[in-house]
């Protein structure tokens, strides 16, 4: 089990254990996926009893479902679904990970509910930068390039918009990395700091640049900036995603997968 579960003191940290570590890894899984949320905010949000009800207008993993921690009586929990999918206009979908209320996931499988999005959640304590160095500019904000970047990467068209309008939403501290060549800029990423850790978002290389330690360098500038460890969100089929990852410090933490509602369910 690898370095930093969460930032306290290690002679108050409980001794290790199947019962205590799994406690441990719940809390650490609240605390990320709530972070995930700041960094990323949805366009409405309602708190019903510890589940929080997010809704988008794209199918963002953590930013279009329910994030449903805490405990729920065993005798509530289908109305508490039921309530859950009525602040949904389409199929809802619930993010299941080890903080999730127990015994939810068995409760939406029986509801017919599909299981999607395996995704590994990884931490690193800090990234050292690669040997070979391009230029770096960081901001505060998004400039157009980093957009343009970042849109040639990962949007649809006219996602630009809705992305700029989630992004002006965020309350915290936050940083967005651009490295450049002699072309322009060639890779980015962003970094939102809260409460004692650092989550990263919004990586993108343009294929030209791939393979160069680029999306290395951006990590490593967005550690620098940070000053708390770094947090990340990869689905497991994308394999090279996760080769970089773990060249670069990151380890697993958990998984999560979501739940989502097919029609007629």
């Amino acid at each position: 089990m690898a370095t930093v579960l969460l930032p306290e003191s290690p002679a108050r940290r409980p001794a290790a254990g199947p019962t205590t570590m799994a406690t441990v890894i719940a809390e650490l899984a609240r605390v990320l996926q709530e972070a995930a949320t700041a960094a990323f905010p949805p366009a409405r949000l309602a708190r019903v009893d510890g589940w929080w009800l997010r809704h988008a207008d794209t199918p963002d993993w953590w930013n279009a479902s329910v994030l449903p921690h805490g405990p729920v009586p065993r005798h509530a929990l289908a109305d508490r679904i039921t309530r859950a999918e009525r602040f949904y206009p389409g199929p809802a979908a619930f993010q299941i990970s080890p903080a999730a209320t127990p015994g939810l996931d068995a409760a939406l499988t029986e509801r017919g509910y599909r299981r999607d999005g395996e995704i590994s959640l990884q931490t690193a304590p800090v990234v050292a930068p690669p040997p070979r160095a391009f230029p770096v500019r960081l901001s505060n904000t998004p400039d157009d390039d980093w957009f343009a970047t970042w849109s040639a990467m990962h949007s649809t068209p006219g996602a630009e918009l809705d992305q700029r309008a989630r992004l002006a939403r965020i309350a915290h501290p936050t940083a967005y990395v651009s490295v450049l060549d002699d072309l322009g800029v060639i890779a980015v990423g962003r970094a939102v700091r809260t409460d004692g850790w650092t989550g990263v978002y919004g990586m993108a290389t343009v294929p030209r640049a791939r393979g160069r330690g680029t999306a290395h360098q951006v990590l490593a500038a967005l550690s620098a900036w940070a000053g708390t460890p770094l947090f990340l969100q990869v689905e497991l089929r994308n394999a090279p995603a996760l080769l970089l990852y773990a060249r670069t410090g990151f380890t697993e933490r958990y998984r999560y997968h979501f739940r989502r509602q097919t029609p007629g369910t």
